[in-house]
């Protein structure tokens, strides 16, 4: 077994092993940061619930995707027609617009306000 002295020195990692575990954390850090903003606000969660329950079938609801409906509009995307909060009072009277096979909504305040948060997060 060989002693070890104070000239010894230890040779420092390879960069790709370095740059390979600085992603890691940095990936862990992005993980846990997006875990602890979704518990922050579950306004959030529940008006992403509402929009895959009732708006997925026609609406692409998330960041990315197409709708499966070529005529409705992805959500991300509504921001760029009219501000989000424009929405609400169209939410609370029923929507009876918008693509041809959308059925008519209406929303307590609740929802409303929980879907509104949602589309929110999609304009980032």
């Amino acid at each position: 077994m060989p002693i070890l002295t104070s000239t010894h020195t230890r040779t420092p990692a390879p960069p790709c092993r370095r740059s390979a575990a600085i992603a890691a954390v940095a990936m862990v850090a992005a993980l846990s940061a997006t875990a602890a903003g979704a518990q922050e606000d579950p306004r959030i969660h529940r008006g992403r619930q509402f929009a895959e329950a009732n708006c997925a079938m026609c609406h692409a609801v998330g960041r990315f995707g197409d709708s499966p409906l070529a005529i409705a509009p992805p959500f991300r995307s509504l921001s760029l027609r009219y501000p989000v909060d424009d929405l609400e009072e169209a939410l609370a009277e029923g929507i009876v617009t918008g693509h041809p096979t959308m059925p008519q909504v209406q929303l307590d305040t609740g929802q409303i306000a929980d879907f509104l948060a949602y589309l929110k997060t999609l304009e980032k």
